[in-house]
């Protein structure tokens, strides 16, 4: 029996005020009343709606703790002192992470092309790196992480009120990546989901993954979760780009009291256009690359967030009294977009570089800045490719880097690139290492870049409660055993890769087709492609979990043995289950709907 304490926005909240009986009915924490007799139900009635903004009605009480009362004057939109409640603590409640079950080692990939020992594995700091056969595509890969994430977490599809996606990985010009998986929540009966794809290279992930933030705190917001699905498959022509490719996909839920909170009102952002990587040929996965314009929009980009995030954070310091300099010290971990782990090694340089030309008195005799007045006049724009001040600030910046970044490279290193949800592969693998009591209280900052371009930084605050059985607990021990997973892949010959590679190449928009590689080499509980048939029109099936029966054409629902939910379902179709909580003497009663 799910707790009513449990709905999405209402966990572990005391102090509710009490319902007030109207002539018409029972006004549900100063809500608008509804008549009981002509209450919906319907999967929306039992969801927890976001408190609405009260034009008139009731005297105004104190809004139910879980909930933020913001007061606006900003002409034409609402009435003075109007009040709007947001949920609290909006951000990330669960995260799954699916990579192929295939990599080639790129120490032998080095051998392979011929290389200099140490191109790949040191210049570009990668290890592995992970591919996908014809059997796998964008669809299989998201169809893949988002029912790994509903099964961990034991959560009905009808608790899902927003799905978006966020891709480069183009195989349909007009049908989108949610669309297809809309297929998993036919069972549930479930298909009143909003949202849809969001494509800018490798930051389509976060902007839907803003998407999703900005509709639990808008008035659209329905009371259940946003799942947001970050996907790719990263390949390249036969040359120096090629060891950046991989591929993979992540699935987050999101919600209010989440173990991983998005600080509002701060993030940077920047965008401008370039034409440092880009896709023009609709019938290839190959992408055109300008190499060291994209690095030097990179760093430019990471530049101008970092000015803009220190900005807002100022701002924000300054309301509250604090009036010293933000630094990187103040973040606990960071995390980046990594197209290749060296280049984030070289961003954390780069922030170091940031706060030392933005003091105004820098200590150089010892700490950090010790040794680095040489570089006190330097100007940003003209250090891009400065051999001597990345060589200096990389030393400075090791210390940094091993304490809040390296750890978070763990998916980068072994998988390689995966596009959108490289930079979420970065915050999983965070998750992966360190322990609730590490985590607990920490401000991780997150870069995320997209080419063309498109970057913003922002902040997540981890929650304080590192408790047994806490969200912050239960969010890391779903990811303990990523280092596992990614041992448990097969190591491929650079020859074997190769042919893949070509086999990819000559069959990527081929109808009448019907994928040559095997089904076996895949984990089990993937989702594959079987076939295209002569209209383009895709059929998938999923590999069967040990002890299922046998596979399917069809889609698949999740396992009917899960009936309980660790993660509670605020729209699950379940019988009306009353409860009360109480709270300074005061009972309320909340239920979970009626369907």
């Amino acid at each position: 029996m799910q707790s009513s304490t449990q709905l999405a926005g209402l966990q572990d909240v005391p102090a509710l005020s009490a319902p007030q009986e109207t002539p018409h009915g029972r006004e549900q924490n100063g809500c608008a009343a509804v008549p009981t007799e002509k209450r919906e139900r319907s999967p929306r009635a039992c969801a927890l709606r976001a408190c609405p903004i009260r034009m008139r009605g009731p005297p105004r009480r104190q809004p139910a703790m879980g909930f933020r009362t913001v007061s606006t004057t900003m002409p034409g939109s609402l009435p003075v002192n109007a009040e709007y409640c947001w949920p609290k603590d909006v951000g990330i409640v669960a995260l799954e992470i699916y990579f192929p079950s295939q990599y080639v080692d790129q120490t032998e990939l080095e051998k392979y092309d011929g290389v200099d020992a140490g191109k790949y594995t040191i210049g570009l700091g990668q290890s592995r790196m992970g591919f996908c056969s014809d059997r796998e595509d964008i669809n299989s890969l998201c169809l893949t992480v988002v029912q790994k994430l509903m099964e961990r977490n034991s959560l009905s599809y009808d608790c899902i009120g927003r799905l978006e996606v966020g891709t480069e990985t183009i195989i349909d010009k007009s049908k989108s990546v949610k669309t297809v998986l809309m297929q998993l929540f036919e069972e549930s009966g479930n298909t009143d989901v909003e949202g849809i794809d969001t494509t800018n290279a490798c930051y389509g992930g976060t902007a839907a993954l803003f998407n999703a933030i900005n509709w639990i705190e808008s008035s659209s917001w329905d009371g259940r979760y946003a799942l947001v699905v970050a996907g790719d498959i990263a390949v390249y022509a036969t040359g120096n780009a090629r060891p950046t490719g991989g591929a993979g996909a992540v699935a987050m839920l999101v919600g209010p009291n989440a173990p991983l909170i998005f600080e509002r009102g701060l993030r940077g952002t920047h965008m401008q256009h370039a034409y440092d990587f880009y896709k023009p040929d609709m019938v290839s996965e190959y992408p055109v690359v300008d190499g060291k314009l994209s690095i030097q929009c990179y760093l430019s980009a990471l530049d101008r967030c970092y000015t803009v995030y220190r900005n807002k954070i100022h701002a924000q310091w300054q309301k509250e009294g604090i009036g010293r300099r933000f630094t990187l010290n103040d973040f606990g971990f960071m995390i980046f977009h990594s197209p290749y782990c060296k280049l984030v090694q070289k961003s954390v340089a780069r922030l170091l570089l940031n706060d030392f030309l933005s003091d105004q008195n820098p200590e150089t005799a010892d700490g950090i800045f010790s040794g680095l007045e040489a570089f006190r006049d330097v100007k940003l724009e003209d250090t891009y490719f400065d051999r001597d001040v990345e060589k200096a600030f990389m030393k400075a910046s090791a210390e940094l880097f091993n304490q809040k970044t390296k750890a978070s490279l763990l998916v980068s290193s072994q998988n390689g690139n995966m596009y959108t949800p490289s930079v979420y592969g970065c915050l999983a693998s965070l998750l992966a290492q360190y322990s609730p009591e590490q985590l607990a209280g920490q401000r991780i900052s997150v870069f995320s870049y997209g080419s063309g371009f498109a970057a913003t930084l922002y902040s997540i605050r981890v929650t304080q409660d590192a408790t047994p059985g806490s969200a912050l607990d239960k969010i890391t021990a779903s990811l303990s055993d990523l280092k596992t997973r990614l041992d448990s892949r097969k190591c491929i010959a650079p020859d074997v890769f190769a042919e893949n590679m070509k086999i990819r190449q000559e069959t990527h928009h081929l109808a009448n087709y019907i994928p040559q590689c095997s089904v076996e080499d895949l984990f089990e509980g993937t989702w594959y492609l079987v076939r295209v048939d002569e209209k383009h029109r895709r059929t998938y099936a999923r590999r069967p979990l040990m002890g299922d029966g046998p596979l399917e054409a069809g889609v698949e629902v999740v396992h009917p043995g899960i009936v309980h939910e660790h993660i509670p379902s605020p729209a699950k179709k379940v019988p009306r289950i009353p409860a009360t909580t109480e709270s300074e003497g005061v009972t309320v009663a909340i239920s979970n709907g009626e369907h």
